[in-house]
């Protein structure tokens, strides 16, 4: 099947908008549960943020309002909370499955000596005569 490739475009994450509910046929604003508030600010300073597309932004936004929902006790809308959050690698299984990892190279260079290079660390490695083969302990 063939594959369309687009060009990637990160968007900056909006801010939670005015909830609005309605409630005896009324329209009325509401306060954001301070739950979702803090998911929301957790999820933009997240790492997997730097990858959000305006479309993932807006599906993420439609998340908070279920996130809203289970917050204030409609404990049904926890399967489709769950659903929805996966697919932004939100559990460590989440990550695994969606072929993403933390990485590692930035934590490692950051305790490695300054001025350090590899090719400091390893210019006196020689290549010796027929090690090509050779097997550890045989």
């Amino acid at each position: 099947m063939p594959q369309t490739v687009l060009r990637f475009e990160q968007a900056e994450p909006p801010e939670l908008p005015t909830l609005q509910m309605k409630v005896d046929g009324e329209v009325v604003e509401m306060p954001w549960p301070e739950r979702t508030v803090a998911w929301w600010e957790m999820w933009k300073a997240s790492p997997q943020a730097e990858h959000f597309s305006s479309t993932d932004w807006d599906f993420l936004l439609d998340t908070a309002l279920v996130h809203a929902r289970f917050w204030s006790g409609d404990l049904s809308a926890a399967g489709e909370l769950r659903l929805r959050v996966a697919k932004f690698g939100a559990t460590p299984e989440d990550r695994a499955r969606l072929r993403m990892q933390f990485a590692q190279a930035d934590e490692a260079d950051s305790k490695r000596p300054a001025g350090s290079s590899s090719k400091k660390r390893y210019a006196d490695l020689k290549v010796l005569p027929g090690g090509g083969d050779a097997v550890a302990g045989s």
